[in-house]
């Protein structure tokens, strides 16, 4: 990136050094904002929405977050490209299984199981550190009658209801309906006692994010509106899936409104509380999904990532989260709310349960595609007894040490162990213009958004929506169609350089997060609350996942000094699911023994 008489210009991409010592300047993110609560961010979305000033304050606040610098008045060469696709490409993974195509969801889950190491069939026994249950644990209890999934559901419900009526509040879900889930675990039940359960997830809790369609429940997207005028028909297709091997759907989980935030506050049905400490955020937008994975309600739930919001509220709760490459799940039936960016992803309590729905959830895609051109889907076996040997893991120390000082010893200390278990080597490389790439998407994911619902928002009473989202999306209506556009050219030039990243290294490692969960203030909960500055921190590590469409997993590593989860990122080339996998489930052998049980918790096997 250089500088021609104030103007920024971006050299060639083929041009572009990657090697520690590029020449590169690392670009901090400058957020010019200040956290706003209370009655000063209502005025702040009041000033913003005047006619003519509110324009004003808006393009002046784009420009001095360097938008216009950095995106719309810079020259570069590369042409937009609007959809981050990627051609199917055949990695040629160690130990891994083709699943044949047109197997059905319970089949590929079955096929999943398959390629776990054996567990003990005895379920309810103590142990020695503490593990949440497992969708197979469940399985087991229910195959073995030490459990029913009637009893789990008649327990889920009581722990729901004691969150729903605790101080704080835990406000885990928008919508639940009793009769529907006791329907369904009866029936399951009724499988069991026949000998005749669908898949191991015949029974299973499983939860969904307000963003995906799933009856009998509206979709909110955490609003007070969005349902009544964009009314829920069907289920969304990866529901639709989970169904057909026979899991049992436990409701709605809360959200950022419209998805339109990172720390989860939500003025309409509460902030979903992190479990590891009632006081502060699970991150967004997925937070729901996060808290009652956390918590022990569900070993898995579905959530949306668009700007992280599957990994990052994963990550500040101690959990799994996964994101698969783009295109891989249909997003058929989700709020489409960010076109490019968003995708289906997996916030479970173990890398095996996230890769066990993931198995339910991929393939069987709706778009027709040439055989040639599909995707195909293979799996990990976990079960191998040889480990992946001579893993490279790319690193850009000035990135990865852009965090609090907990985060940077704790994911160091968790590489330094992967590389003297299995041998793997690191390699320092410079992946460029990070910050760009933020500002590029946010400029995208605001513009789409403000595509998409646009027709609705101009129809709504402002006093529906929280001052924050209003806040956000007069930033979403201010973008122009130059911004947006060189957006796009810079998610081109981008796409080539991470292609190149990976012809060198076969793993993208870094924090997950820049901080760990921050405390909820009383004068954020009933107008929600700006902190862009917390949030650029929580999305520091989460763009590319989005932006280039790239698989990417967290996992829990350790600790804050006050006891909050830490969690490392890998993030792969495309269609890479199944290394990603196997690497995750290796970090997570590591890590587990010193997993920590969260302060609100429920044992629903044992129902304590």
């Amino acid at each position: 990136m250089l500088k021609s008489e104030g103007v920024v210009v971006y050299e060639p991409v083929e041009n572009v050094d990657l090697s520690p010592d590029g020449g590169k300047t690392y670009l901090r993110a400058n957020v010019q904002a200040p956290r706003m609560t209370g009655n000063l961010i209502r005025v702040f979305a009041w000033l913003l929405e005047l006619r003519y000033f509110g324009k004003l304050l808006v393009r002046l606040l784009i420009k001095l977050n360097l938008v216009k610098k950095l995106i719309a008045d810079a020259e570069l060469n590369e042409p937009p490209t609007y959809v981050p696709t990627h051609p199917w490409e055949e990695l040629k993974e160690k130990d891994t299984v083709i699943i044949q195509s047109g197997s059905s969801p319970p089949e590929q889950v079955q096929e999943a199981v398959n390629c776990m190491p054996l567990c003990s069939e005895k379920v309810l026994h103590t142990r020695t550190s503490f593990q949440r249950w497992t969708i197979q644990d469940y399985s087991r209890a229910y195959i073995s009658r030490e459990a029913t999934p009637l009893e789990v559901a008649k327990h889920f419900l009581a722990a729901v209801n004691e969150t729903s009526s605790s101080f704080p509040k835990m406000s885990f879900f928008i919508n639940y309906s009793s009769e529907d889930i006791l329907q369904q675990a009866a029936q399951s039940t009724l499988r069991y006692e026949k000998g005749e359960p669908i898949s191991v997830l015949d029974g299973v809790p499983i939860a969904v994010k307000d963003e995906i369609d799933c009856l009998p429940y509206p979709t909110t997207g955490g609003t007070k509106w969005l349902h009544k005028v964009r009314p829920c028909k069907r289920d969304a297709f990866c529901v639709k899936l989970l169904r057909s091997c026979g899991a049992l759907i436990v409701g709605k989980t809360n959200m950022h409104e419209l998805g339109a935030g990172t720390s989860g506050i939500n003025p309409h049905y509460g902030a979903a509380r992190n479990p590891y400490d009632t006081n502060r955020i699970s991150g967004g937008s997925s937070s729901g999904s996060a808290t009652v994975v956390s918590a022990g309600l569900c070993p898995a739930a579905l959530g949306v990532d668009g700007g992280g919001s599957v990994r990052l509220p994963a990550s500040l709760c101690g959990v799994v989260g996964f994101k698969p490459t783009f295109g891989r799940v249909s997003h058929s039936g989700v709020l489409p709310l960010n076109w490019t960016v968003g995708m289906v992803g997996v916030l479970a309590g173990t890398v095996e349960d996230a890769f066990i729905v993931y198995a339910a959830i991929s393939g069987n895609l709706l778009t027709p595609r040439a055989e040639s051109l599909s995707p195909k889907v293979d799996f990990p076996l976990l079960n191998s007894t040889d480990s992946i040997f001579n893993v490279k893991m790319a690193t850009y120390e000035e990135w990865f040490n852009d965090c609090h000082d907990d985060i940077k010893r704790c994911c160091s200390q968790a590489l330094d162990q992967l590389c003297e278990h299995y041998k793997w080597t690191t390699m320092d490389l410079t992946i460029p213009e990070i910050e760009v790439m933020r500002l590029a998407h946010y400029t995208t994911i605001g513009s789409e958004f403000s595509a998409s619902l646009g027709a609705y928002l101009q129809k709504q009473d402002t006093k529906e929506i929280g001052c924050d989202v209003r806040a956000a999306l007069c930033f979403y209506d201010g973008f122009t169609s130059k911004e947006y556009l060189n957006a796009q050219r810079l998610r081109n030039r981008h796409l080539h350089v991470y292609k190149e990243i990976f012809k060198k290294a076969d793993i993208i490692v870094s924090p997950t997060t820049g901080v760990t969960a921050y405390p909820i203030t009383d004068d954020a909960l009933k107008y929600g609350e700006l902190d862009y500055i917390n949030g650029a921190a929580l999305v520091r590590y989460m763009i590319a996942g989005n932006f280039l469409g790239l698989p990417a997993v967290t996992v829990p590593v350790g600790y804050d000094k006050m006891g909050l989860p830490i969690g490392l990122q890998f993030i792969g080339r495309p269609w890479s699911e199944s290394t990603l996998i196997r690497i995750a489930y290796m970090m997570q052998n590591l890590c587990m023994s010193s997993y920590r049980k969260p302060q609100v918790f429920y044992d629903l096997l044992k129902n304590e």
